[in-house]
């Protein structure tokens, strides 16, 4: 993107940039859900996506000093941040290939008795990953088919969008068009509610493999966001604004990889895990869309369409279908101990049980 003449050059490379990059998030924690037990993914998921939050709080800072570059070589400075930010990600790709493995029974870098230890806690924790599963189009269309993909489709919805809305637009809202700041300033001050979020994150993570209640860690993030929100959609008053931002931030990010952890214990089978995962932060991405039109620049300083936006979004659709589906899965678990579904598997091998997945 940085060596592009036009418009036209931009958007294509964008496009190609999009398609090679949109398997990035759902692969890695697909890969990191196939090497850990349920009670341990969350934390890893949650320092993964922190990475998110701590470039959030210093990527601005960095593009303003590489945008010092700007007449180096005839390129303008923005084109300089393309070109040195992405060497940087091709060689680590590069690099990379040497040091994934799809599944922990083809790991080289692993002895022989780590191979066995970490395929058998996989066992103890009942995990296809464990044995080396065969795609089946059945898995697709148990994915397609089961509710639960759906429900934390919108539950992912529901945090993705104010997410991309609050990264794009947090300098916005701070800039001189909102709450008055310019420059350094504004750079700097977008700085600490990336920084706290990155924090609550990773503690979020750790607190939900403890407790095992990722539902009820999501429904309390969302009620922190939901606040700040309201607080950037009621005050006027910049200092109330810069904290709404705040408990924005505390509220969106933590949910990201709080929820894709939940949607991955919650489905079994290494095939179906990953098209769910799949489907599930597909669709949230595709609200991407919503979030780049919604902060208008005829709205300043107030931005009652954005906020309020963000705010059904976290309301309707983060609270709302973390609270939802919270109480289906209890009601499912209290069914299942209660014999209601031992039908499903009678006259089944244990075999046949275990490849009948979450069923």
């Amino acid at each position: 993107m940085g060596l592009v003449h036009n418009f036209q050059g931009l958007m294509a490379a964008r496009f190609w940039l999009g398609l090679a990059e949109a398997g990035l998030f759902p692969g890695i924690n697909y890969y990191l859900s196939c090497w850990y037990k349920r009670n341990e993914f969350g934390i890893r998921a949650a320092i993964f996506f922190s990475a998110a939050a701590v470039s959030g709080s210093f990527g601005g800072l960095l593009a303003a000093a590489i945008a010092q570059m700007d007449g180096v070589g005839g390129k303008a400075g923005w084109a300089w941040i393309f070109i040195l930010e992405g060497i940087a990600t091709v060689l680590i790709g590069i690099v990379s290939f040497w040091m994934v493995f799809d599944f922990p029974d083809e790991a080289t870098f692993l002895s022989s008795v780590d191979r066995e230890r970490v395929i058998r806690r996989l066992k103890e924790d009942k995990q296809s990953s464990a044995e080396h599963e065969e795609f089946k189009s059945s898995y697709l269309w148990a994915s397609i088919k089961d509710w639960k993909t759906w429900l934390y489709a919108v539950i992912y919805m529901g945090t993705v969008s104010p997410l991309y809305a609050f990264s794009l637009f947090l300098p916005t809202i701070i800039g001189p068009n909102g709450l008055g700041f310019e420059g350094t300033r504004a750079q700097l001050l977008s700085v600490p509610p990336y920084a706290i979020a990155a924090c609550l994150t990773v503690l979020m993570g750790y607190i939900a493999d403890r407790t095992q209640q990722r539902g009820v860690c999501n429904i309390g993030i969302a009620i922190i966001g939901a606040v700040g929100f309201a607080m950037l959609l009621g005050s006027k008053q910049p200092s109330v604004q810069y904290a709404g931002t705040f408990l924005g931030a505390l509220g969106i990010y933590p949910c990201i990889a709080n929820t894709i952890t939940w949607a991955s214990n919650n489905t079994e089978g290494v095939y179906k895990r990953g098209v769910t995962l799949g489907i599930v932060i597909g669709w949230g991405n595709l609200n991407g869309v919503v979030s780049s039109n919604i902060y208008r620049r005829q709205d300043a300083p107030t931005y009652y369409v954005g906020h309020g936006v963000v705010f059904a979004y976290l309301v309707l659709f983060l609270l709302g279908g973390s609270t939802l589906m919270y109480f289906l899965l209890r009601r499912e678990n209290a069914n299942r101990r209660a014999g209601k579904r031992d039908d499903l598997v009678v006259g089944k091998s244990e075999q046949e049980v275990e490849a009948m997945g979450d069923v």
